[in-house]
């Protein structure tokens, strides 16, 4: 028997939907993750997501799927951590390519459906953004989940939506959240995390990072992201709701507006119409920024004297936990130093390392 779990953001979507299938499924049977190449600029230095041009090595699955193996490889200067979490985990990831819109995205979706007639189809959403209305202020990357919400509203099969940690991308509340929510399917444990413990090791994903933290009964706020939003850690984070899929296309203006694109081009010019922005754009921006930045070498005194001043400022604002990706950020490191950094710091504090995440020593 095959499961389907469809990523809505790709990225941490891909290693939750791994977490998931264990905790809901056992792991047993054969379970297929259909996700996006889309790392934001964390392992790739090219904004936007992935397509099949941009990989060799990939392995057809329908004429329009096709799935990334562990010796696939994204042709540079592009990255991709897929083939990785292929080499590390049991599940068939097959990719999302957006470049023909919600259009091309229902066609692969329905394929994969009718190839592998999967006794159950779940679409996966880490914090809930999936539900935005597209006018939140705290609003920051709704075109992903927009495309695959907009593409499994349309295919002629039963899909089960389900929000992770609701308010764990620090893009919605779990307030905003809250009367959108249907009942808990799961609570998450320490137990569920154990099969992407060694994943989470070195994933850069934010969002999953706080689930897998909460979990494992982590408490506190966490800052993420470059601009340091402050993310609660509660008895909430570990939860998983079923959400009504016909709810969350009411409430998300983006998804109905982007129904019948074509082109990535398209979905970005709707997303631009009703949000405000593209998240591309602020990817190509960043990207652009990253180029002329001058590279800072990795000097451990240096960094960990920049680090006691950083967490000073963060227990000011009270926060108790920090993300590798926020760090490396707010110490003015490349994100292809993150890795480094990561070791550096495990090794010289290991009891801060409140894994996945960084715990924020009190003052001595």
């Amino acid at each position: 028997m095959t499961r389907l779990i469809v990523a809505a953001g790709g990225g941490g979507d891909a290693v939750a939907a791994a977490m998931l299938d264990a905790a809901l499924y056992g792991g047993d049977g054969r379970a297929v993750i259909f996700t996006y190449a889309w790392d934001r600029l964390l392992v790739d230095p090219l904004p936007g997501p992935r397509g099949v041009a941009d990989f060799t090595g990939l392995e057809p699955i329908t004429p329009a799927v096709w799935s990334v193996p562990a010796t696939a490889r994204p042709i540079a200067p592009a990255g991709s951590t897929l083939p990785r979490l292929a080499a590390e985990l049991p599940h068939t990831f097959a990719l999302i390519d957006p470049h023909h819109g919600v259009e091309g995205v229902t066609r692969q979706l329905e394929e994969l459906v009718s190839h592998l007639e999967p006794e159950s189809i779940d679409l996966l959403d880490v914090g809930g953004d999936i539900l935005a209305r597209g006018d939140e202020p705290t609003l920051k990357s709704p075109l992903a989940d927009a495309l695959t919400l907009a593409a499994c509203c349309q295919v002629n099969a039963p899909i089960r939506l389900l929000i992770a940690g609701p308010g764990l991308d620090g893009e919605l509340s779990s307030d905003d959240l809250r009367p959108a929510l249907g009942g808990v399917t799961h609570t998450l444990t320490a137990k569920d995390v154990e099969p992407i413990s060694a994943v989470l090791e070195w994933h850069p994903s934010e969002a999953t990072a706080m689930l897998a933290a909460t979990a494992r009964g982590v408490r506190g706020t966490c800052e993420v992201r470059d601009a340091g939003l402050p993310v609660p850690l509660t008895d909430e984070g570990a939860a998983v709701h079923e959400v009504d899929l016909d709810e969350a296309l009411s409430r998300n203006s983006l998804t109905r507006a982007i129904m019948t694109t074509a082109t990535l081009d398209e979905v970005e010019a709707h997303s631009r119409e009703v949000c405000g922005f593209s998240e591309i754009d602020y990817e190509r921006n960043k990207a652009a920024w990253l180029k002329e930045q001058p590279p800072v070498e990795l000097d451990a005194e240096a960094v960990l004297a920049r680090l006691d001043q950083f967490e000073a400022e963060a227990r000011s604002r009270g926060v108790t936990h920090t993300t590798f990706r926020h760090i490396t950020e707010a110490l003015n490191l490349d994100g292809s130093q993150r890795d480094a950094l990561r070791q550096l710091l495990i090794s010289s504090r290991p009891e801060q390392y409140d894994a996945p995440l960084w715990h924020i020593a009190a003052a001595s």
